[in-house]
């Protein structure tokens, strides 16, 4: 089958998630200012251990063959390493996303002894003052050292996870040789102005100029590098495509089960709005993911809508649907990023107030000042 084909069948559907993501907690012991799910507090009506682990042997029986485990900070869990456990010995591979404040040398060790298991260490500047002022005061040293237990252990490859932002796209090589110097693979991200992030993305997402900037590194260095297919809307830069697909993925090949089992388009947009159903109604996961309403609406062709008449439609598909939301921009319109400038124009018609608000929010309270 040929990659437009594939791509083509993607558009409508498949029988089950190539991607799935799963947050198990809104609970962090982090307050970063660009999280997507705005975590902070453990909500009291996350899915229980056994309610996780039908959800995981609903996955198996549909041949999901790995998921992508989050939070929040999901070894917050005191049943992690029992889901995860759960998981492997289904046949379901694990990848999960960490800031590494608990991977201490017993618990690397232990996760070096587990088979198809892959971590994610969240990592958002190569210095301390970088990171620390997205991620939290300590959180870069807390990283380095999780890195340097999963090393010692001999876990093998992990992953070096990078949110770019328009103060560590200058970092990108240092991040490169960060990887390599663990034998690790550099992972990079896009921002999404969604959850925490919906209040930073204006000061902290890279200027246009910042965007060629990525897309030529990604050039550079893009077969050794992995990036979850966000940056497919800067491919409108040239006639060379990024590698991996040039689509968004929502409810079509990807979605998101969060911690209370309610089921959203993709991890960026969770939003009653995309919210397509939740695994504990009858028929689960796999009905929610085959019939719902939101989903077969997504798997149907989409307008061009404005970018019909661009010449570049074709090569970045309008973007991101979630930035769009986000930003308040139409989703049949152009992406807030987009390299040409028009979803920079659109913005500056937008007001503030009117653009949508993430539907949960479990930051911690601002801490209360002590006044002598």
């Amino acid at each position: 089958m040929s990659a437009e084909r594939l791509v083509d069948q993607m558009k409508m559907g498949l029988d089950a998630p190539i991607c799935l993501t799963w947050e198990l907690t809104y609970a962090c012991n982090l307050e970063c200012v660009h999280c997507l799910s705005s975590s902070g507090q453990r909500d009291p009506h996350e899915l229980t251990t056994e309610q996780a682990k039908t959800v995981l042997d609903e996955l198996r029986d549909l041949q999901v063959f790995y998921i992508n485990i989050g939070g929040g900070e999901p070894m917050v869990r005191r049943d992690f390493f029992e889901i995860i456990e759960h998981a492997i010995n289904n046949g379901i591979g694990v990848k999960f996303s960490t800031n590494g404040a608990f991977i201490d040398k017993k618990n690397a060790e232990r996760l070096a002894a587990l088979d198809y298991l892959d971590i994610q260490i969240s990592l958002d500047g190569t210095d301390a003052a970088t990171n620390d002022a997205v991620r939290g005061q300590g959180s870069y040293d807390t990283a380095i050292r999780a890195m340097n237990n999963l090393r010692d252990a001999g876990f093998g490859q992990f992953k070096i996870s990078v949110v770019v932002t328009r103060h560590n796209v200058d970092q990108l090589d240092q991040f490169k040789e960060l990887a390599d110097s663990y034998g690790a693979q550099l992972r990079i991200t896009r921002l999404r102005p969604a959850g925490r992030g919906a209040d930073t993305w204006h000061e902290l997402h890279p200027t246009n100029a910042q965007q060629r900037q990525i897309y030529n590194w990604l050039l550079a260095h893009g077969e050794n590098v992995l990036t979850g297919d966000s940056f497919f809307h800067l491919n409108a830069l040239g006639e060379e495509s990024l590698p991996g697909l040039n689509l968004c993925g929502a409810g079509r090949v990807v979605c998101l089960i969060d911690p209370l089992g309610d089921v959203y388009a993709c991890p960026f947009v969770i939003h009653d709005e995309f919210k397509a159903g939740t695994v504990l109604a009858d028929g689960g996961f796999t009905k929610v993911w085959r019939e719902s309403d939101l989903f077969t609406e997504l798997r149907e062709p989409q307008s061009a809508g404005a970018c019909a008449s661009c010449g570049a439609f074709d090569a970045c598909q309008g973007g991101c649907m979630a930035a769009k939301f986000f930003t308040g921009l139409p989703l049949d319109g152009p992406d807030p990023e987009c390299v040409g400038g028009d979803g920079e124009i659109l913005l500056a018609s937008v007001p503030v107030a009117l653009t949508p608000r993430p539907s949960l929010d479990h930051s911690k309270p601002p801490k209360q000042k002590v006044h002598a």
